[in-house]
């Protein structure tokens, strides 16, 4: 608590912003940045008690800003579990967005499909996850200021806000899909058997972030909201065809402008 407190002091002095809405940007997404009204950016470096992001696509950065007319804090860039972190450190950005007062959270990833029905370059709003994470964010001590000790997850990604970006998609004529995202630690990609055995649990896209962050937020009693951006495939006829990051990272990034859309106009109906 103290350290939190450290951070959201020095953030709140430095930009006398008060977010109501938490962006976190995944793996190539950063470009949702150009779309805000930036007051401040601040390198995670220069943040008291946070970590830095070492993975390239994500740039590192706090922005603070307005977005569909909402004051609004993103993060160009998230910290993972497979980057060597603690996963209170992973997730302690989260929690800052709490102490600053953020009510609703958007979260973003770059995945790889498990539903055969998927394509490249789809948006999955995110309906549920399955936590294949070897942690969790909230083991230990729990801290009453921050949340229950047993936080309820029957809704964890916010029905209502589903609706409405699921009518945002299809007035823009976005394809979008919905689906169960399954997160585990990385950093090595799925194996052809482990993509079939998270297809059996009932998970229809996959990557290595996300879930952490949404379990710290609901445990702080945020709405949450999701998109994963589809970035390569996982039938076995495509298995021959290796993914890379930098792949990842451009369709990722192409795709942006489309979730861009749906993350503004529905912070502006928020």
């Amino acid at each position: 608590m103290d350290q939190l407190r450290e951070t959201a002091d020095f953030l709140k002095k430095k930009t006398g912003s008060n977010p109501l809405v938490g962006i976190v940007l995944g793996s190539g997404l950063g470009g949702l940045v150009d779309e805000m009204d930036v007051s401040h950016t601040i390198p995670y470096g220069e943040i008291p008690n946070f970590l830095s992001s070492t993975v390239e696509g994500h740039a590192g950065k706090l922005i603070f800003g307005e977005l569909g007319g909402k004051q609004v804090v993103a993060m160009q860039g998230r910290f993972h579990y497979y980057e060597g972190y603690p996963m209170q450190k992973v997730t302690f950005p989260i929690r800052v967005m709490r102490m600053l007062g953020v009510k609703t959270l958007m979260v973003s990833n770059a995945a790889g499909a498990l539903n055969p029905a998927f394509e490249v370059g789809d948006l999955m709003i995110i309906r549920d996850h399955i936590n294949m994470f070897p942690e969790n964010p909230l083991r230990g001590p729990n801290i009453e200021e921050l949340g229950t000790r047993f936080p309820e997850m029957s809704e964890t990604y916010c029905r209502e806000l589903i609706g409405k970006a699921k009518n945002i998609a299809t007035r823009h004529k976005i394809k979008f899909q919905s689906g169960v995202y399954i997160g585990s630690p990385g950093p090595t990609l799925e194996t052809p058997a482990e993509y079939k055995m998270f297809r059996i649990l009932g998970a229809d896209s996959t990557g290595m972030s996300t879930v952490p962050e949404v379990i710290t937020a609901r445990h702080a009693g945020m709405k949450v909201f999701g998109i994963s951006v589809i970035t390569n495939l996982s039938e076995p006829s495509e298995m021959d065809k290796p993914t890379t990051h930098e792949e990842v990272q451009n369709v990722a990034g192409a795709a942006a402008s489309k979730m861009t859309i749906v993350f503004k106009e529905l912070i502006s109906e928020l």
